[in-house]
């Protein structure tokens, strides 16, 4: 069972006159991390340490301090609380007193592991992506049963009959979804598996 952030959280501490700010953040895709960290890293601090985890995506940055004694850390925080679809960013001004290499890897990822336990999590749902084609007047029908079977409409492309839609679903509502199109199109939409994803 993994989970992601609602929402932005943040965890401050100081170690040994050394400043710490921690910033964690739900995110989809390895741009969006990305684009987190560019936008809340403070270059006017000694080190902006990070990682991210998106699905089996990851990555790390231990920005100028010994190697592996800030990102890697972090990232184990973030796998050690079951997070997924999440960026850690930890900012460190330094104080004047050396932490050491154990020091350093206790504080990034103590840091990390506090300010993701702090935050308020959700359950990501692992959904099937499918795809179908459905006529003008089916559409509305389809829309309308979708929530209750928690499904997702992901996007939809129309042309001179209807549109092609792409739904993501809960692996267990996949036969409920199949069974729904063929009685509202009498059994004329054929249902296409895509792939499996994770989502909130």
């Amino acid at each position: 069972m993994s989970f992601t952030l609602s929402q932005p959280c943040e965890f401050r501490e100081d170690i040994k006159k050394s400043r710490f700010l921690t910033l964690a953040a739900p995110v989809t895709s390895a741009a969006e991390a990305m684009a987190f960290i560019e936008q809340h890293s403070d270059l006017a601090a000694t080190h902006n340490c990070w990682a991210w985890k998106v699905g089996q995506q990851y990555r790390f940055s231990d920005d100028g301090e010994p190697g592996g004694t800030a990102g890697r850390p972090i990232l184990a925080a973030i796998e050690g609380q079951d997070c997924d679809q999440v960026v850690v960013l930890v900012i460190r001004w330094y104080g004047g007193i050396q932490l050491g290499t154990g020091g350093l890897a206790r504080a990034y990822g103590g840091g990390a592991s506090k300010c993701l336990q702090t935050g308020e999590r959700v359950e990501l749902v692992s959904r099937v992506s499918c795809a179908c084609h459905c006529q003008f007047a089916e559409l509305p029908l389809l829309k309308t049963r979708l929530p209750e079977l928690e499904a997702l409409l992901e996007s939809e492309q129309y042309d001179g009959e209807g549109a092609q839609v792409q739904i993501a679903i809960p692996e267990a509502r996949f036969a409920e979804l199949h069974k729904l199109l063929a009685d509202i199109s009498r059994g004329r939409i054929v249902l296409q598996r895509l792939q499996e994803e994770h989502r909130g």
